[in-house]
């Protein structure tokens, strides 16, 4: 691939880290976006300069044609943008030709949560080692919290205030955030720390940390969760962003209020939040359907759900 190409990839993902401070994971998949369209305009023998919005269009084409969701244009297109904005502001394009593309609509697929009662029977259950106590006490929470998985892996002894009961944490885009903790929650970091000192290596700063002592990678807390879910019962698979899901939709079930759950879960739009409120109609759906006595069918008669106008 040319060079050309690929020293302007890198000056942008040099900035995103230095200058914007997102997140690796975050630099990464923007890095991978964007060398898939720089292998499409290297086989047309093409500079960034050139590139203009009916070939764009051919490439969103193209990623469609390879069975990419739209979710997953829109997170190209994204990239793209960003990545144009830069260069127009090295001067090295003369214009964006991402601006007014739009990724083709998929159907918006809900998050899936994890039952009240069951999720509290898994959290409850005992823990065997200080390993095991130490992934009680991320879960919990994450759960308690609604923190993201970089925000637990990020997140510092310091940040940590078990008196006042909160947790300090850094979000997309280097926001940080100020969350409170659950008594639940803060009781298994007591256990926690107990151990921890007896793991963490000198001067490490990690509130969560490995076998080996350092901080704990993202994909450790994946499987441990999963070997948790596996190890106490769990009737489905459990992941971190299913912690996340089902903090905001069981404070929304209970509390109604919309904006107070965007910002503990550090959302900057409060459309990313709503998706919240169709898990809540779908749960007082269900209730009703249960409950209602003319919700059911009796004896053949009466009005199914498909029937409420």
């Amino acid at each position: 691939m040319p060079t050309a190409l690929t020293a302007g990839i890198d000056r942008f993902i040099d900035h995103l880290a230095s200058e914007r401070r997102q997140a690796a994971h975050t630099c990464s998949n923007y890095q991978r976006d964007l060398l898939r369209l720089a292998g499409f305009v290297a086989a047309r023998q093409g500079q960034w300069s050139g590139l203009d919005s009916h070939q764009l269009r051919q490439y969103i084409a193209q990623l469609s044609r390879e069975g990419l969701s739209g979710r997953s244009i829109a997170r190209h297109l994204s990239a793209i943008r960003r990545f144009y904005d830069f260069l127009l502001r090295e001067r090295l394009v003369a214009d964006n030709p991402a601006l007014g593309l739009k990724a083709p609509k998929s159907p918006r697929r809900l998050p899936q949560v994890a039952d009240v009662d069951q999720l509290g029977q898994l959290l409850d259950a005992g823990a065997d080692d200080p390993l095991e106590c130490r992934d009680r006490a991320m879960f919990e929470l994450m759960y308690s919290s609604g923190l993201r998985l970089a925000e637990l892996v990020g997140a510092d002894l310091a940040a940590l205030d078990l008196r006042q009961g909160e947790i300090r944490v850094l979000g997309k885009g280097g926001k940080e955030r100020l969350l409170p903790v659950g008594e639940q929650a803060l009781k298994a970091l007591r256990a926690w720390l107990a151990l921890r000192h007896g793991l963490a290596a000198e001067g490490e700063t990690a509130l969560f940390v490995s076998q080996r002592g350092q901080r704990l990678g993202r994909r450790s807390v994946q499987l441990r969760l999963q070997r948790w879910g596996l190890h106490k019962g769990a009737s489905q698979r459990l992941y971190p962003h299913l912690l996340r899901h089902s903090f905001a939709s069981h404070l929304l079930e209970s509390s109604g209020d919309l904006r107070a759950v965007q910002e503990l879960l550090g959302h900057a739009d409060i459309s990313t939040t709503q998706v919240y409120t169709h898990l809540d109609f779908q749960h007082l759906a269900r209730v009703y359907d249960r409950s209602h006595p003319r919700a059911k069918r009796q004896n053949g008669r009466g009005g199914s759900k498909s029937d409420r106008g």
